[in-house]
């Protein structure tokens, strides 16, 4: 399942790389402009290969609650999450394929090995983001909740964003993961290569994301004082 928004240039090659491995994919068009629109609808001419086209950006996070949803109306079980953009290495995709084979009930989620083209900024503000999981979380299980390559079980992911709101921009995988764990959920890690083009396209906001994602933060925090009881409750029983 990839959610496209103006990658045109890359997100022929991310898609060919999936279908080479014989994995049927969900495209999501989160309102791009004509030009990248016209690529999909090309893409989607290929067996195996289905277009979710949304009217309205919704953001990141809304183009794969899109996408996991359309996953699971055309009868899968489960849903790998891609990048459009071309950042991942998919070299290692049969690890996490067959992480989810052996433990189908988790999330299988990509902790990023960066090379030297990584933005030092970005870098950096990982490290707030990982401590503010790691409060709002309870735990230290959770090694990253940014990287956007991960393989989730569609039943419980599904059934908490129907019963909860959860950010559909920049803030969506932290949350998603924040809130899959004081459910209990079991999360399985895999290291993957993360490389930034020189010539990439990035959408993230630098003012208005990181103040989304803090306000995020700051509604999880209070969320996991309110569960707290019941957090570790769900931790001892399981």
């Amino acid at each position: 399942m990839i959610p496209v928004y103006n990658h045109e240039q890359a997100v022929s090659a991310v898609l060919q790389r999936l279908l080479a491995a014989g994995l049927p994919c969900v495209l999501v068009d989160d309102a791009s402009r004509p030009s990248c629109a016209l690529v999909l609808d090309r893409l989607a001419e290929q067996p195996q290969v289905h277009l979710v086209r949304l009217a309205e950006n919704q953001g990141k996070g809304g183009a794969v609650m899109a996408g996991l949803r359309a996953a699971a109306n055309l009868g899968f079980s489960h849903a790998l999450q891609v990048d459009a953009d071309g950042q991942h290495d998919l070299h290692n995709l049969p690890q996490f394929l067959a992480q989810a084979r052996q433990a189908p009930q988790a999330v299988i989620c990509g902790y990023p090995q960066y090379d030297a083209s990584v933005p030092k900024g970005r870098l950096y503000a990982r490290y707030a983001t990982h401590v503010w999981v790691w409060i709002n979380s309870l735990s230290l299980r959770i090694r990253d909740s940014m990287c956007g390559f991960r393989v989730y079980p569609l039943a419980p992911t599904l059934a908490l964003i129907d019963s909860v709101q959860v950010g559909t921009r920049m803030d969506f995988d932290t949350e998603i993961l924040v809130r899959l764990s004081w459910r209990n959920q079991p999360m399985h890690w895999l290291p993957v290569r993360v490389h930034y083009p020189a010539d990439g396209v990035s959408h993230f906001r630098l003012l208005q994301d990181n103040l989304l994602i803090s306000k995020m933060h700051a509604k999880l925090f209070f969320g996991m004082l309110c569960r707290f009881p019941l957090i570790l409750w769900r931790r001892w029983r399981g």
